[in-house]
């Protein structure tokens, strides 16, 4: 009894398996929030991408690449020039070095210098633009609209009438704009011939006359005259030539009325001189 009074109680926690060691237990549980496996956007300037978006031009990037393309045709055609030296190489090779010598520095300095320019008179271009655009009446914009409009839709009518030449060929198609074209203003064309006629041939009666009053121009009159008597004769010839064989462009072209012409200037001329003219090879003389 007294043996089991001495044996002290078994604790629980004495008998408890002890802690595991492994460090994988220890760990703190994987997160499975997407956003934290993704990486920071890069802010700083020297970063590739944001650096090419500041060098990019808004209006005068055209001033930039045309610039490149002079540069890179120069480099060409010196390269080519110097492999093609023959003795003369080594000089130039001399002359090379030297020049990188001396404009290397200054150019590491300054090469930046054009372009920050061309950013400028660019964002001054945009801020130009923004300034006009707001004081640009809507109709004015309207109207730019529908001539975009009509400028985009000038390669489909281009290629229509490209259709058409391979389809009807060049003659064809070509008689058939300058029917459609006759057609739709032949009218309107009339009518101010008809309208307009009476005051030309006066106009140009008073004008011959206030021409022959001065001094040479009766003898000039002599020489150009004739001339053109002579020429307005063939191109009336080769234009009925032309309609009588079939021609049907030749129907569009206006014969020179030669004879009215002449009876008009014989009106005026006798009308000033009081006696009867008559028309010899063109020009306009007192009848004998």
């Amino acid at each position: 009894m007294a043996d089991a009074a001495a044996t002290p109680p078994t604790d629980p926690a004495s008998t408890a398996p002890p802690a595991s060691t492994d460090p994988a237990s220890t760990a703190p549980p994987a997160s499975t929030d997407p956003a934290s496996t993704t990486p920071p956007t890069s802010t700083d300037p020297a970063d590739p991408v944001a650096e090419d978006d500041q060098r990019k031009l808004k209006y005068l990037d055209f001033v930039q690449v045309a610039a490149i393309y002079v540069i890179v045709c120069f480099s060409t055609l010196y390269e080519y020039g110097k492999e093609n030296s023959g003795p003369l190489k080594p000089g130039v090779q001399a002359v090379e070095a030297t020049v990188k010598t001396v404009i290397g520095p200054v150019y590491e300095k300054f090469h930046n210098v054009p372009f920050n320019l061309l950013k400028f008179i660019d964002l001054k271009v945009a801020d130009l633009v923004t300034e006009v655009e707001s004081h640009v009446p809507s109709l004015l914009k309207q109207a730019s609209s529908k001539a975009l409009l009509i400028a985009q839709k000038a390669p489909e009518l281009a290629r229509d009438l490209a259709g058409e030449v391979q389809h009807d060929g060049l003659v064809d198609t070509a008689s058939n704009v300058a029917k459609t074209l006759y057609t739709k203003y032949e009218p309107t064309v009339k009518e101010l011939y008809a309208k307009y006629e009476p005051v030309a041939e006066k106009n140009a009666v008073m004008a011959w006359r206030s021409l022959n009053k001065l001094p040479l121009f009766p003898q000039v009159a002599q020489i150009l005259v004739p001339t053109a008597a002579y020429w307005s004769e063939k191109y009336n010839q080769a234009v009925t030539y032309a309609s009588e064989n079939g021609y049907a462009v030749a129907h569009y072209f206006p014969i020179i009325p030669v004879e009215k012409i002449a009876k008009v200037f014989e009106g005026g001329t006798a009308a000033e001189n009081e006696q009867p003219v008559s028309l010899t090879d063109g020009t306009v003389a007192p009848a004998q």
